[in-house]
C-alpha cells in the first residue's frame, strides 16, 4: 500500500510539474493584429524593415511602433516577456542586434524547432515589421 501511495504521489507530481512547464510557455494562440492605417505591404516579403526611421515607410514609424506593441503584448510577451526583457527561457529579443531583418522575418515566419510557433498563417508583414519595429525601439540592456 505505501508503495502504491508513493507512486501515484510522485505521477501526481510529475504531472503538476508537466503542466507548469506547458504553463511557463506562455499563451501562444494567435491574437488578432489590428494594422490600422499602416501602408499595405501586400503578399511579397519585404526583406528589410520599411517602418524603421529612414526605410520606404519610415514615416510611420511612430504608428508602427503603437500597432507592434500592442502586437507583441498579444502575442510574444508571454514566452519572451513583456517589453522583450526575457526571463532567461527565451531569447531577449532588444539583445539580438545580430538578427538582420530578413533573418528575423524567417524565423518569425517559420519558427523554430525549440517551441516558437510559425506565424506565416496568423500574422501578416505588416504585423511582423510592426513589432520588430517595437522591439528596435525599446532600450537597450545595461
Amino acid at each position: 500500500m505505501e508503495i502504491s501511495f508513493s507512486l501515484k504521489a510522485l505521477t501526481t507530481a510529475a504531472l503538476l510539474g508537466a503542466a507548469g512547464l506547458v504553463i511557463a510557455h506562455g499563451n501562444v494562440t494567435p491574437q488578432p493584429v489590428d494594422t490600422g492605417n499602416l501602408p499595405v505591404l501586400g503578399d511579397e516579403i519585404l526583406a528589410e524593415n520599411p517602418f524603421r526611421k529612414g526605410g520606404s515607410h519610415g514615416d510611420v514609424n511612430s504608428l508602427a511602433v503603437q500597432i507592434g506593441e500592442s502586437a507583441y503584448a498579444g502575442n510574444c510577451a508571454g514566452c519572451h516577456g513583456i517589453r522583450a526583457m526575457s526571463g532567461g527561457l527565451t531569447p531577449d529579443l532588444r539583445e539580438l542586434t545580430e538578427w538582420d531583418d530578413e533573418y528575423y522575418m524567417g524565423r518569425v515566419l517559420k519558427g523554430t524547432d525549440r517551441g516558437m510557433p510559425a506565424w506565416k498563417k496568423t500574422l501578416d508583414q505588416n504585423a511582423i515589421w510592426a513589432i520588430r519595429t517595437y522591439v528596435e525601439s525599446l532600450p537597450k540592456p545595461e
